[in-house]
């Protein structure tokens, strides 16, 4: 499939004036004609390009790359602001052979040191773009794998809260480390926090064995019984009731009024000394050392459990009770029971009892609230040091974030050093093949500065003037004023009065030889991007001719670009043009035989509507070649419009019908034959063209009735219509249809014309 070839402006984005919001872009090809009325549009392109507003240039170049020129009417008013004067023009002309081969030998050094300059430029750009799609990975892969530290220390990030930023701090981190995450959020919720603030710690246990090593538990071993001997208190031990017998006189002695508690008899009046006398005093001691050890073990568990009861109020975030409250509950449970165990040893003193351990459990817990505490005071001490406790989190955060990330920094590392070091030695390379461009620049400015003659540009003007039909105007050089040029008629005053006409074509052939030639003394002729925009306003026909044929020539001149050929017989530093025009001949003259090279001519057709401007690529499908495009020019007469509506017809009557019109136009009205004539030469002198034998034998008369039926219409004034051959429109194949229709131009001897119209190459 062809496509169209790119050239040095790659793209066109229009933004001014009608085109404002509009979103009109372009893409051009090297030869571009643009038609529209005034008004539309048209020199809103030529400033545009003039100004590199929105132009995009192909990889490896910019407008300082070019020359542009560009013909509208602010560059008429800019060089005839004083009729009289123009400036200079230098060419090349009239070279020594000797100094010529160096001149083209330098220029061919330096045309391949551009070229190594602009393929290791291409190679930069790639190795600067793989850096900066590295860069952006790594970028990513760094904001991507860390996105939960991040969000769960957000406040350590500052203003590195970007892709660009995060990868840029990671590559700033010397040492990674691993931290606990468990600490560091610790540490980052006291130190970032606006509510942190300080916790009271939890009651201690100073000694775990207080209760187990309490002085007096030597009591509960002991079997504590009375030794008298009188006959009630030997009566009282035969009957093994020593201890009820003190708890019921304990206890009811005070209100028994002299009787048994249980018999209710009178007690006698001795009974108060005989139970005296049933207890000795060993024993009476033991029982209050008994008494005591209850008491000391119920006090020391209440000073130890009271204050483990009393939980702080506010507890540091994250705090876990449960397991202290159920180890508490555990021991309060065990000193309950040891206490009954007292209680019960009180009661039957000649019992031996033994009290469980509350040191292993009490050392547990101690071992829970020294955790809490820690934490506690950790946080404590941060709150105390905010300002430090911050840059110290931060730090280990970052030395964190870089240890996650430590084999992503290291592959693009490598990766970018590698690329760095592509990038630098293609780099060293367009720096010394621009030294190199440089250098040939001034050797070949030195062997043409001789050659530089001004007065044939002046000449060629002036040629140009005189054949035009200007012959009373002419240029010549400024006196005492080099390269400064007065326009004089041939009387020698200075032509004060020129028209518009005269005056727009004299600057346009100014224009042309700015084009042809170079723009300094040092005869280097760069390329060039021309504009020229609409060159023919208010000429007369004969500069009308003129101005199209320079015109045809720039076009030709950019042309080889495409096609190619000796760069010494064919120009081709005019590397694009841009023609807009309103004026349909000028037009027509300027892209006349152009439709037909599609890949490297582009047609755009600038309207205008409601104060909007758009501008339409004129292609259309290629009726021969349906995967294909082809231009259309917008600008056509009635009778090309006719050709270009042959090529897309498909089906019979329409084409027919087109067909009759243009053999009616062309051979009646252009060639001067007569209906009779015409059909005399096709049907009756080469009517065995167009008869076809078949394999068998048989004769074909089909083309023969065809192409009957094509002349029947435009021969009705001479001999009428009915001839006696019936023929039916809608019968007719189509494809053998035009085949008849292009004999008929070839018999007739018209081929050339046939060609020219159907485009073929």
């Amino acid at each position: 499939m062809r496509e169209k070839i790119p050239s040095e402006i790659i793209q066109l984005a229009l933004s001014d004036a009608s085109y404002e919001g509009c979103g009109v872009s372009i893409t051009p090809t090297l030869i571009n004609f643009f038609f529209g009325n005034n008004g539309t549009g048209k020199s809103t392109v030529a400033r545009a390009i003039k100004a590199g507003a929105g132009v995009t240039w192909k990889e490896g170049k910019t407008s300082t790359d070019y020359v542009v020129h560009v013909y509208n009417q602010e560059y008429i008013n800019a060089n005839f602001q004083n009729y009289y004067q123009l400036p200079g023009v230098f060419t090349v002309n009239a070279v020594n052979i000797a100094i010529q081969r160096q001149v083209d030998e330098k220029t061919a050094a330096r045309k391949a040191a551009v070229e190594t300059g602009e393929k290791a430029h291409v190679e930069l750009g790639k190795k600067l773009d793989a850096r900066r799609q590295a860069l952006d990975l790594f970028q990513k892969e760094c904001w991507d794998k860390t996105a939960n530290i991040r969000q769960a220390f957000d406040r350590t990030q500052e203003r590195r809260k970007t892709k660009k930023t995060f990868a840029e701090a990671v590559l700033e981190i010397k040492a990674p480390a691993e931290h606990d995450l468990d600490a560091l959020h610790r540490l980052y919720t006291a130190a970032y926090s606006d509510d942190a603030k300080k916790y009271d710690e939890f009651a201690t246990i100073a000694d775990v064995s207080v209760l187990d090593t309490l002085a007096g538990n030597g009591i509960l071993a002991q079997k504590i019984v009375s030794s008298a001997d009188t006959p009630f208190a030997q009566f009282i031990k035969a009957m093994n009731a020593t201890t009820w017998v003190q708890q019921g006189h304990a206890q009811y002695h005070q209100s028994g009024d002299g009787k048994c508690p249980y018999c209710q008899q009178m007690l006698p009046d001795t009974f108060e000394d005989d139970i005296r006398a049933c207890f000795d005093t060993q024993y009476q001691d033991a029982i209050d050392c008994l008494n005591r050890f209850f008491a000391d073990y119920r006090n020391a568990a209440n000073a130890l459990i009271v204050p483990l009861q009393n939980i702080p109020a506010e507890l540091l975030p994250g705090t876990d009770t449960t397991g202290y409250k159920d180890k508490l509950a555990a021991i309060k449970g065990v000193i309950s029971a040891n206490l009954q165990k007292i209680t019960e040893k009180m009661s039957d003193p000649a019992s031996v009892v033994e009290l469980e351990d509350v040191a292993p459990m009490l050392q547990e817990l101690s071992d829970i609230i020294a955790a809490f505490n820690k934490l506690i005071r950790e946080n404590n001490a941060v709150i105390s040091q905010k300002p430090k406790k911050q840059a110290e989190c931060k730090t280990a955060v970052w030395e964190h974030i870089a240890y996650v990330l430590s084999d992503v920094v290291s592959r693009y590392r490598a990766s970018d050093a590698a690329l760095a070091a592509e990038a630098t030695a293609a780099n060293d390379i367009i720096g010394e093949q621009a030294y190199l461009v440089s250098k040939l620049d001034g050797e070949i400015a030195e062997l043409n500065k001789e050659y530089v003659n001004t007065r044939a540009t002046i000449d060629s003007v002036n040629l140009l003037l005189r054949d035009s039909g200007f012959q009373g105007f002419s240029i010549r050089e400024k006196e005492h004023t080099p390269h400064v040029y007065e326009v004089v008629r041939p009387n020698g005053s200075i032509a004060e009065n020129l028209s518009e006409g005269e005056r727009n074509f004299i600057a346009f052939l100014y224009f042309y030889h700015q084009v042809k030639g170079s723009e300094s003394a040092d005869g280097i002729q760069r390329d060039r991007i021309v504009v020229i925009d609409d060159p023919v306003s208010s000429m007369d026909s004969s500069a009308l001719f003129i101005v199209s044929a320079l015109v045809r020539e720039m076009v030709e001149v950019c042309e080889n670009n495409a096609i190619g050929g000796d760069p010494v017989a064919k120009s081709n530093h005019i590397k694009q043009i841009f023609i807009l025009t309103h004026n349909a001949y000028f037009h027509r003259e300027i892209t006349y035989n152009r439709v037909r090279n599609y890949q490297y001519v582009n047609f755009y057709l600038i309207s205008k509507v409601e104060n909007r401007s758009t501008i339409k690529c004129c292609t259309k499908p290629n009726p021969d070649v349906l995967t294909e495009a082809m231009n259309y020019n917008p600008v056509q007469n009635s009778y090309a419009a006719l050709w270009e509506e042959y090529k897309v017809l498909n089906a019979p009557i329409p084409l027919m019908n087109v067909i009759r019109r243009i053999l009616e136009y062309y051979f009646l009205q252009l060639c001067g034959y007569d209906g009779v004539t015409l059909r005399s030469r096709i049907l009756t002198d080469n009517k065995d063209k167009f008869i076809k034998v078949d394999e068998t034998g048989k004769e074909d008369y089909t083309p023969y009735q065809m192409a009957h039926a094509m002349l029947s219409y435009i021969s009705a004034n001479s001999v009428g219509l009915n001839d006696g051959i019936n023929f039916v429109d809608d019968c007719v194949d189509v494809e053998q249809t035009k085949e008849t229709f292009r004999m008929i131009f070839t018999l007739m001897e018209q081929k050339q014309h046939y060609d020219m119209m159907m485009e073929n190459h």
